[in-house]
């Protein structure tokens, strides 16, 4: 087997239940995304033939999960099925205090409005927009301390989201005491799905607590995270997933979590505490921004499905073949001289349109445009992230160019195939072939304020197609 052969695991599941899904011609998608402003985000879903712009909530459940909706109580007030949600979070995360939310957002916006005044400063192992967006409009600025080889989408790094301890004393130092939390994410979505090492954690924790300063942590695909250490840390190979979930729990003081994600939920999510005041804080606001403290914002039966989700997300078997599946998609890229984030990420692909399309300016929107042409050329939709994901400077207002420019390609848990992703793999090849048929990248006449990469939208920049001459 060559250095970027992989062998596609066996999916531990079998198939129940089908969706149908179209292709489309290439004429009918150039006109689709001209009426969507280039923006594979504003696409009816019926015009995508393989939809990897995210695996938040696109997931497959299983048959045990839709058999645990039937048994949600809907009471308004302590409901049963709020305590199911309690209990697998404080046994598989390790969180004493647990507060449902509709997902991972509505929890941002809570801790943020709780811990956050004007004038802080929050380290973080790279940003992610709606995360940073939250942060900001509490009057906080963030500080990149992850270390330099996740900007880097050629280094091999087996843990580029580990934190630099050097930046991140020298944050601290600058900063002290206006320092309400650091942030953490397992894995980090901006740099391709990369993870967090047990010793960098433990580090982290160790540096913090020197200083009194909490962890937050971002668990949403915190189950890949832990497969990454099973396979690559040593010392950790003979314990079981459940085992170092909770491990790396223990190294934080809360946790903000999507159960879109590892849980395979359609929607909610939920806070996780140890510290009983500030938890008691929280609930107070998600009765004013979600619902009552044993809902949230989820109806009883999605409480169960993720209750049971949490259950599924560490089963080895499973793990194993959702971290293969993406893999596989990643080595097909990379056996094929697709320039992609490496290590291959566990939730998605990502291709650096910056090696894809070196002639495009920054301010064209280079992912953005690689993006669009993907769409058009088989029906696939990724989403960018880059400068467009990068927002602009909430002081200067001049647009952020992070060092890499990206498409991801979400890999949804439980819904595609291999002959799926081999349609994907031969749609970027040939876009990658083609690539100088690219001649300009993509322009705003619509700029929203917040998260603009799913709003915006364009035109091609200097003519009617980024395509041709």
């Amino acid at each position: 087997m060559n250095d970027h052969a992989i062998e596609y695991p066996a999916e531990p599941w079998r198939i129940k239940s089908v969706e149908p899904i179209r292709q489309t011609s290439r004429s009918y998608r150039e006109q689709t995304i001209r009426q969507a402003g280039w923006n594979p985000c504003l696409l009816r879903s019926e015009d995508v033939y393989i939809d990897l712009f995210t695996d938040s909530g696109t997931n497959a459940m299983s048959d045990r999960q839709w058999a645990a909706l039937m048994t949600g109580d809907e009471a308004y007030a302590g409901a049963r099925s709020f305590y199911v949600l309690e209990q697998a979070v404080r046994t598989y995360y390790g969180y004493e205090h647990v507060i449902p939310v509709h997902q991972g957002r509505g929890g941002e916006n809570i801790m943020s409005r709780v811990l956050i005044r004007p004038g802080s400063h929050i380290p973080g192992n790279m940003f992610f927009p709606s995360t940073r967006a939250h942060q900001e409009l509490n009057g906080a600025t963030f500080h990149d301390v992850v270390i330099d080889e996740a900007h880097d989408p050629s280094s091999g790094h087996p843990f580029k989201g580990d934190v630099d301890l050097a930046k991140l004393e020298a944050v601290i130092g600058e900063y002290g005491d206006a320092i309400p939390y650091v942030s953490l994410a397992a894995t980090v979505n901006m740099a391709g799905g990369q993870p967090i090492s047990m010793a960098n954690l433990a580090a982290v924790r160790e540096l913090t607590g020197r200083h009194g300063i909490p962890i937050m942590f971002d668990t949403a695909r915190a189950v890949e995270n832990a497969w990454f250490v099973k396979q690559r840390e040593a010392g950790w190979g003979d314990r079981s997933i459940a085992e170092i979930l909770l491990a790396m729990c223990s190294f934080t003081d809360g946790a903000v979590t999507s159960s879109k994600k590892d849980s395979f939920a359609n929607i909610g999510g939920w806070i996780g505490l140890r510290d009983g005041e500030l938890a008691e804080r929280a609930r107070g606001l998600a009765l004013l921004f979600e619902g009552l403290h044993t809902y949230g914002g989820m109806a009883g039966r999605d409480m169960e499905a993720v209750a049971r989700g949490i259950e599924e997300s560490v089963e080895e078997s499973s793990i194993r073949a959702r971290v293969g599946q993406v893999e596989y998609l990643g080595h097909r890229l990379l056996a094929a001289g697709v320039p992609v984030v490496r290590p291959i990420g566990g939730h998605c692909v990502c291709i650096d349109a910056l090696a894809v399309l070196p002639l495009l300016p920054r301010e064209e929107f280079p992912g953005q445009t690689l993006a669009a042409a993907l769409y058009v050329e088989g029906g696939i939709r990724g989403v960018e992230r880059g400068g467009l994901s990068a927002g602009r400077d909430p002081v200067t207002g001049e647009n952020r160019y992070p060092p890499m420019e990206l498409v991801r390609l979400a890999v949804p848990r439980r819904v595609y195939t291999r002959a799926h992703l081999d349609v994907v793999a031969d749609c970027v090849i040939r876009v990658h072939e083609g690539r100088d048929r690219i001649k300009r990248g993509l322009r705003f006449v619509h700029e929203p304020s917040h998260l603009r990469f799913f709003q915006a939208r364009f035109v091609p920049a200097g003519g009617n197609s980024i395509f041709g001459g």
